[in-house]
């Protein structure tokens, strides 16, 4: 989801007649919406985020590019994973710096002037041939160790990959932020059926990714 101008876009897929129904909605229906419910990525005194999305969790993390765009405080690194082509059509970076200037990138965050690579592992034109988390490590090791100070790292995507960055992050001895997909029946935190083990200061406890959410720390989460 991103803002401009006092609204927001919605990126969904649809699945059941709840979403057909919101497929059929025509310009000038009125909705009730509902929100911002839980606890989205928040910004540090970090001033490379590198920025991690996979699949479905692309969009979260084109967000935060959009909104520290203009930001000259923040340089950004962008990757974004797929196994199915990319839901945008490619182009080549004429950014420079790491790997922008070799492989293809989002046209979008070419327009906003942030560097970023593109990962799979099914032999896209232009795309970097391995895991995020390949081209991340790279990418953190062509840094030095004062830029390193100044790295965070934020992703979301599946568990698997989210598992993958956090060990990475933990390898590199950086703070790391990851937004949880989860089925949500409710998502108003009243069925509590999108649980994870999230450790605190108080020990193991159990945290709706809804509400509690989905943003969490990545060392904290079991």
């Amino acid at each position: 989801m991103t803002r401009n101008n006092g609204t927001f876009d919605l990126l969904y897929k649809i699945v059941g007649e709840g979403t057909r129904q919101l497929a059929d909605r025509k310009i000038g229906d009125v909705l009730s919406v509902i929100g911002p419910i839980g606890n989205g990525f928040k910004m540090t005194d970090k001033k490379i985020p590198l920025l991690i999305g996979g699949g479905v969790g692309m969009p979260p993390i084109i967000a935060i590019a959009q909104n520290i765009k203009d930001n000259d405080y923040f340089n950004p690194y962008v990757i974004l994973g797929s196994e199915v082509p990319f839901p945008f059509d490619t182009v080549v970076s004429n950014l420079g710096g790491f790997y922008s200037s070799k492989i293809h990138t989002m046209p979008l965050l070419e327009e906003w002037g942030i560097q970023a690579g593109l990962t799979s592992l099914q032999n896209f034109e232009g795309v970097y041939e391995g895991y995020v988390t390949g081209l991340a490590k790279e990418y953190l090791d062509s840094l030095s160790k004062d830029d390193l100070l100044n790295v965070e790292i934020f992703s979301c995507g599946p568990h698997p990959m989210l598992e993958a960055v956090s060990k990475l992050a933990k390898d590199f001895n950086l703070p790391c932020q990851v937004s949880l997909e989860e089925y949500m029946a409710c998502a108003v935190g009243g069925c509590a059926g999108c649980v994870v083990e999230v450790q605190t200061e108080n020990g193991p406890a159990m945290k709706r990714v809804c509400v509690d959410g989905p943003v969490f720390e990545a060392q904290t989460v079991f």
